[in-house]
């Protein structure tokens, strides 16, 4: 069987590395979560979420070696959810004070 070149493989260093980051962001998404940043709160838990995400999409997903056809439906997926998260918490801010 012939190895496909646009999906390169990389070792398990990699993968303990990546698996690293994200133990260490959730150690920081917990450390954040007893800090009181009044309405950034939620950004700030957001942010790492999006930072866990982009990591376990592109290595664990293997999305960088993807065609871009599947890249853009994963970008248009991505980019409903960002819409919905806005029109939620936008629709929240206006109602809970």
């Amino acid at each position: 069987m012939e190895k496909n070149k646009a999906h390169e493989e990389h070792g398990y260093g990699m993968y303990i590395l990546v698996w690293l980051a994200l133990v260490t962001l959730t150690g920081l998404t917990a450390t954040v979560a007893g800090i009181n940043f009044g309405k950034l709160s939620i950004a700030v838990a957001l942010l790492i979420a999006v930072i866990k995400s982009y990591l376990v999409l592109t290595e664990f997903m293997h999305l960088k070696s993807e065609q871009k056809s599947f890249k853009v439906f994963v970008f248009v997926a991505l980019l409903f959810i960002c819409i919905s998260f806005t029109l939620l918490f936008t629709d929240y801010s206006f109602y809970v004070r």
